[in-house]
């Protein structure tokens, strides 16, 4: 159940919106202000790399600016950012991974291990057999679980950020879980899984 506060953050970004759709072009400063520190925690836990992190952040909140003509109140502005943020960082990992191969066929010594192979950031250090679970997982089901789990968004927030019927989206969190809960069983013996309660009617978790 969305709270009064909710509604009422909502409501100011989308007036913020409106207004630098309007040509008010310095209030998106304040927008930057509202998503920044959030769209910088997902971007940091998905590229596990600081640096790669920051970078990804300006990238997203220019791409987010310069299409801001095509954004419509009717959708959810959060959904509309995060949905920027997911496709960029999905091909950045992409390119990097490609990168690695290039690397690998040249026969080069010194390669740095992507994300799927790492996941060595200090985000995930307080517990070895998460870190051992999410390096199993592809970078989109790792995308998927880290704006579940960590950033708290609801199947709805989910399915307008990748594109995916909700239904589709449970399923595929229902599998990420099983995968998740099968490592840390064997690293660990316990397995410590929450997610945020916000959940849709009718879901199935």
């Amino acid at each position: 159940m969305e709270s009064s506060q909710q509604r009422q953050d909502e409501q100011q970004i989308e007036r913020l919106v409106a207004s630098v759709q309007q040509g008010h072009t310095g209030q998106y400063a304040d927008l930057v202000r509202i998503f920044q520190q959030p769209i910088f925690r997902y971007c940091y836990r998905l590229l596990t790399d600081k640096q790669d992190a920051e970078d990804a952040v300006q990238d997203i909140l220019v791409k987010a600016y310069q299409s801001l003509h095509q954004y419509k109140r009717a959708e959810n502005f959060s959904a509309w950012l995060y949905r920027i943020a997911h496709r960029h960082c999905l091909n950045l990992l992409r390119r990097r991974r490609l990168h690695q191969q290039v690397m690998r066929f040249m026969r080069l010594e010194l390669i740095t291990p992507g994300p799927e192979a790492e996941l060595g950031s200090e985000l995930f250090n307080h517990n070895p057999a998460l870190a051992a679970a999410l390096a199993l997982l592809s970078s989109e089901e790792r995308s998927l679980l880290i704006l579940r789990v960590f950033e708290e968004k609801s199947y709805e927030e989910l399915s307008d950020i990748m594109q995916a019927r909700p239904n589709a989206l449970i399923k595929r969190m229902q599998r990420i879980k099983q995968k998740v809960q099968q490592v840390m069983r064997a690293e660990e013996g316990t397995v410590k899984w929450s997610e945020p309660n916000h959940l849709p009617m009718n879901s199935e978790i």
